[in-house]
């Protein structure tokens, strides 16, 4: 199982901002954030587990030991093309959460919620870190990536939490699941990658707010916000 242990040297203070619903406020101090980004660098802890599994995408089963029928049509459509995926499971530790609780005890609200946004953009910062390595593994192979797909997306719904976490070996990063199918520690994410074979015409694929129809949502890039609609 490929183990993924690497140090954060920077937390995103853009992608903080984005998760913290912050885009709407221009003028918010970025200082705040900054600080933010710098107190979780203290105390994250990254870990990545990952495993590599054959894909049957015509009936969408991942092809592990025990096979595992993947349920939900944005997903299976997400996979169509694959013949391989990789399932991965990511973490940043318990003492994230640990001290986010602890300076919202202390008053500090606004800290602890940008702190919360921090966590959440180091967790996806570790998640592209594996990514990168897939690539660089699976590029000399053949097969280009589709960017990772989680549980509780479009129709995926969050109840293979516990075999995502089985076929990862999240266990042996410390990543496990309650009975209520939150993932432990909190700050930890479980994903699918489909890998395609490479054509001319297929390059790796990055997921981007372009693939998603929640047009409302407060984390959307000015990217691709809707634009107005003509009078």
């Amino acid at each position: 199982m490929p183990k993924y242990n690497t140090a954060l040297m920077s937390i995103d203070v853009n992608e903080t901002r984005r998760y913290a619903g912050l885009n709407k406020a221009p003028d918010f101090n970025k200082k705040t954030i900054r600080e933010a980004c710098r107190e979780i660098l203290y105390v994250a802890e990254p870990r990545g587990s990952w495993e590599v599994y054959d894909y049957d995408a015509q009936n969408g089963i991942v092809l592990a030991p025990t096979p595992f029928k993947l349920e939900g049509k944005k997903v299976t459509k997400h996979l169509c093309r694959a013949k391989k995926v990789v399932i991965m499971s990511v973490t940043i530790g318990e003492e994230v959460e640990r001290e986010i609780l602890r300076r919202f005890k202390d008053g500090e609200y606004t800290l602890s919620v940008l702190m919360d946004a921090a966590a959440t953009t180091a967790v996806e910062q570790v998640a592209d870190g594996i990514e990168k390595a897939i690539d660089q593994k699976f590029l000399m192979q053949g097969f280009v990536r589709r960017w990772r797909f989680s549980p509780g997306y479009g129709d995926w719904p969050i109840d293979c939490q516990k075999q995502m976490i089985e076929l990862a070996k999240a266990d042996e990063i410390g990543v496990g699941v309650t009975s209520s199918l939150m993932l432990t520690p909190r700050k930890s994410i479980t994903a699918i990658i489909g890998l395609v074979p490479k054509v001319d015409d297929v390059e790796v694929e990055k997921q981007s707010c372009k693939f998603c129809p929640k047009v409302d949502c407060n984390f959307r890039t000015k990217d691709f916000e809707p634009q107005p609609k003509e009078a």
